[in-house]
């Protein structure tokens, strides 16, 4: 699942910040204080993981929990309930995600409380009998809880064959009552075509309604991509100019510095598409498109995502670039070594894109003939998500030909969260000579010593206060199906092989060009440094 891979070029460069870090005690009042209006902290909570023993829960989902339990911020009486296939026992759980915790000298009690809260239920995934266990758990913790009822949230960390199955069996054995409420969790990918998903969100329809599905995208959880809407709509300076006749063109990157990292067997299945640009890319970009919200309701906010997605054709294939990775010996970096196909889980004669750029139009009164570029990939020169947001050039330009650079808004996600402008300014000295600079606000140094949460805490949060407003509704996931499905089909039934570039490299020289055809500019004149970064 795109994202979750450990960061081979720095994962700590922000240790400080990161979520392994204690909130300070005015944050947690803080944070309790804003939360109290949306959820009740006395009623028991059962967070059932399924999928436990995989590497999502591991890695995130109960790291996650153990850092919202350890800094105050979850409900005084919760039960967090491990449950899979595997013959495990609490202990083996804990040792299989304790590392991942980095829980600190001062916090081993509070982990060992943490722990005690902790079960394990061996279950398979298409019976009663596992989910009659749960049930059995549920009631007993009711009765210890002076019968209160139990309001029950269920995280579905499991592959999409095991969906239809588990969701059956939890809406015949483990719902609440009507005395209290049930949420499900549930982790992409959402399908694997517009078919698929669509067999699977009418699945889900007949046993939940819509405010009890969660259907969670990590990104949307993101500091920077929740802060999009408040650049766009909170400053009047934008406005103006956010339309077809300033913007020449926007940029979505998902830049990766390292390879599949021990996914290869369900990324050769899945591709870079389905599993970066169907949703993390598509997600951005209706944010970055969408019209302004009646409000800020859960609701008044999807159905202008969901305008955007309705104003989008299926992509054609002349209008996308597939790549694929191939061996770089001389680059330095422990992947490099190794091409895609080279790993024995991908089949020799893949032709899995590991890199894709697509291009979209919005066809609507704002946007009409502006290009909308997405790209990722795997193995590339660097580890970048940002949206770049490029204004047409300077009407009657009185500077020297080609002096003048396009002005360029860049919202950077990760990593070193960053809103910075790319603009124009005169050089030093005499004369009216012109250079490019920026205009910055970098998190780190504007909110130096602030930890920004993490993006499973904050959208696990959100689920306990029910709120939707940064999970994907089934429409938005129907639509973003509908853009790219037929795309998807012709690559894979006409096996359009891939493009292959090198291991550290930018991706194919093809995608260059496409979006040179479509009207981006690349100056190369200037990079952006992060502040620490900067002599």
């Amino acid at each position: 699942m795109g994202g979750v891979e450990a960061n081979a070029s720095g994962a700590d460069r922000n240790r400080s910040n990161s979520a392994s870090t204690p909130l300070t005690k005015d944050m947690v009042e803080f944070l309790r204080d804003s939360m109290k209006q949306h959820l009740n902290f006395d009623p028991p909570y059962v967070f059932v993981v399924f999928g436990a023993s995989g590497d999502l829960a591991k890695k995130k989902i109960y790291p996650t929990l153990w850092w919202l339990f350890r800094d105050n911020l979850l409900p005084n009486n919760v039960a967090f309930v491990g449950y899979a296939r595997s013959d495990l026992t609490v202990d083996k759980l804990r040792s299989g995600f304790e590392k991942n915790c980095k829980v600190r000298d001062n916090e081993k009690d509070a982990f060992e409380d943490f722990i005690k809260k902790c079960s394990y239920i061996q279950g398979k995934y298409d019976d009663d009998e596992g989910f009659k266990k749960l049930k059995a758990f549920i009631d007993e913790y009711q009765a210890t809880s002076n019968n209160q009822p139990v309001n029950r949230l269920y995280y579905l960390a499991l592959p999409p064959n095991v969906f239809e199955n588990v969701t059956t069996e939890l809406r015949n054995n483990c719902m609440d009552n009507g005395d209290s409420w049930t949420r499900v969790i549930i982790e992409k990918p959402f399908g694997h075509d517009l078919k698929s998903s669509d067999h699977l969100s009418k699945h889900l329809s007949k046993l939940f309604k819509e405010d009890q599905m969660y259907r969670i995208d990590h990104y949307l959880g993101k500091e920077m991509v929740q802060n999009l809407m408040v650049l766009r709509f909170g400053n009047r300076i934008m406005a103006p100019s956010w339309n077809r006749d300033h913007i020449a063109s926007v940029m979505i990157s998902f830049k990766e510095d390292f390879g599949t990292g021990g996914r290869a067997g369900y990324f050769d299945t899945a591709g870079i598409i389905r599993d970066v640009m169907q949703n993390h890319l598509m997600q951005i970009l209706t944010l970055v498109a969408m019209e302004k919200p009646a409000s800020l309701d859960t609701e008044n906010i999807r159905d202008e995502k969901v305008k955007v997605l309705k104003a989008i054709k299926p992509v054609e294939l002349k209008d996308v670039v597939v790549g694929q990775y191939i061996a770089n010996p001389d680059f330095n970096h422990p992947e490099a070594k190794h091409g895609y196909k080279d790993d024995e889980d991908v089949p020799k004669d893949s032709v899995t894109p590991t890199y894709a750029l697509a291009v979209f139009h919005v066809h609507n009164e704002r946007w009409e003939g502006v290009p909308f570029f997405m790209r990722c990939g795997k193995g590339l020169n660097e580890k970048k998500a940002e949206v770049r947001i490029q204004f047409k050039e300077v009407s009657g330009d009185i500077y020297p030909a080609g002096e003048l650079k396009r002005t360029e808004l860049v919202m950077r996600v990760n990593p070193d969260e960053a809103v910075y402008m790319k603009l124009m300014t005169k050089k030093p000295g005499m004369g009216f000579g012109v250079e490019e600079t920026e205009l910055d606000l970098t998190y780190n140094s504007r909110y130096k010593g602030t930890r920004l949460p993490d993006a499973y805490e904050r959208l696990i949060l959100e689920v306990f206060m029910g709120s939707q407003i940064n999970f994907v509704r089934t429409d938005e996931l129907e639509h973003a199906w509908r853009i790219l499905t037929p795309v998807l089909d012709e690559l894979e039934q006409k096996k359009i092989k891939p493009i292959e570039y090198k291991f550290g490299s930018r991706g194919p020289a093809e995608a260059d060009e496409l979006m040179k055809k479509h009207g981006f500019v690349f100056t190369g004149t200037y990079k952006w440094v992060a502040p620490e970064n900067k002599l």
